[in-house]
């Protein structure tokens, strides 16, 4: 299956119901995402590469407004025969958290388990619908994703609806921007060459 393929269908895999907005009913906010989102339809999009062996985790936030008594397992079963039409890609695990909206990530179990696991080597891509599924403040998503950019080797996250990938290199120069980190040895991340073959 081409790369277009892949991505066309993950986006075509229906996802239960996702209740507030993204980020709230916050109006700025919505503005600049809106602005976001036109800025990158003008632009060639970068996604992971199905070439790259990537290890994958998917992390979904789970809700369930529908009729369908099975409706996470046939989700499931979805995203794992879409992940499985790359060959190069291995699905590692699915990480489930519950509930309508997201809390602080620190009280979701299911992402921290992930998160652990990118820390120890066993996920270097996550995918998931939403932002919003992640958390319902913006910063912590930039510093998250910052921190798993600036990890060796750097892991990315993929949001299916907002078709944004974290290890574009239009995102480079914010994810090596560590102004806002504590004091240490925080490592910049690798110049550009080193992680064009994690996108196509």
């Amino acid at each position: 299956m081409g790369e277009l393929d892949i991505y066309a269908r993950l986006n075509e895999i229906s996802a239960p119901p996702q209740y507030p907005l993204l980020f709230g009913n916050d109006a700025e906010r919505a503005d600049k995402i809106a602005e976001h989102k036109s800025w990158l339809q003008r632009i060639r999009k970068e996604r992971p590469s199905t070439a790259h062996p990537f290890k994958v985790g998917i992390y979904i936030r789970y809700f369930n407004q529908t009729r369908y008594e099975d409706y996470l397992k046939y989700h499931m079963e979805q995203l794992a025969d879409a992940i499985a039409d790359c060959p190069r890609w291995t699905l590692v695990d699915f990480y489930v958290d519950e509930g309508s909206s997201p809390p602080n990530m620190e009280s979701a179990p299911e992402w921290c388990r992930l998160l652990n696991d990118c820390m120890d080597g066993k996920v270097d891509l996550i995918i998931t619908q939403k932002l919003s599924n992640v958390s319902k403040k913006a910063h912590e998503i930039t510093l998250c994703a910052t921190v798993l950019a600036s990890h060796k080797p750097p892991i990315g996250i993929y949001f299916i609806s907002e078709d944004l990938f974290t290890l574009a290199s239009y995102y480079l120069e914010d994810m090596q921007d560590f102004s806002f980190f504590p004091e240490g040895d925080w490592e910049m991340l690798p110049e550009e060459e080193s992680l064009e073959e994690l996108h196509g």
